[in-house]
């Protein structure tokens, strides 16, 4: 299984970006996908999932201004972030794993992509 994140970068508080999660090398919808972050000294903590029949998670501390999707035709899994505020500023990491997420805050998935930064400026 290969995760490749993208889409993160430099945006002022209030503004918006969209987190975008490719994946391959298995059946992408039979698998739960999910979103983690991670600032400095932090651990790192689920922001987001969505198990493979559709149910949805999301962190207190983003729900109401990130929602997690996916796109089973494209293999990708998104996260839009709106109304960024500088506390959202870490280290994203895309995460997939057979097993459904209500799991993940026991025992992390399985499989990790590459973290994509980022950097919320007030």
């Amino acid at each position: 299984v290969q995760l490749q994140a993208s889409g993160g970068g430099l945006v002022q508080a209030g503004g918006s970006l969209r987190l975008s999660c490719a994946a391959s090398g298995h059946t992408f919808s039979t698998y739960a996908m999910g979103w983690f972050r991670q600032a400095p000294g932090e651990e790192r903590d689920i922001v987001a999932a969505l198990s493979w029949d559709g149910g949805t998670y999301h962190a207190d501390s983003v729900k109401g201004r990130f929602t997690i999707s996916r796109d089973n035709a494209k293999n990708t899994v998104y996260l839009q972030m709106n109304s960024l505020k500088p506390e959202d500023t870490a280290v994203y990491y895309c995460a997939a794993d057979q097993r459904n997420y209500g799991s993940w805050f026991t025992s992390r998935p399985r499989y990790w992509g590459q973290g994509t930064q980022v950097t919320v400026s007030s």
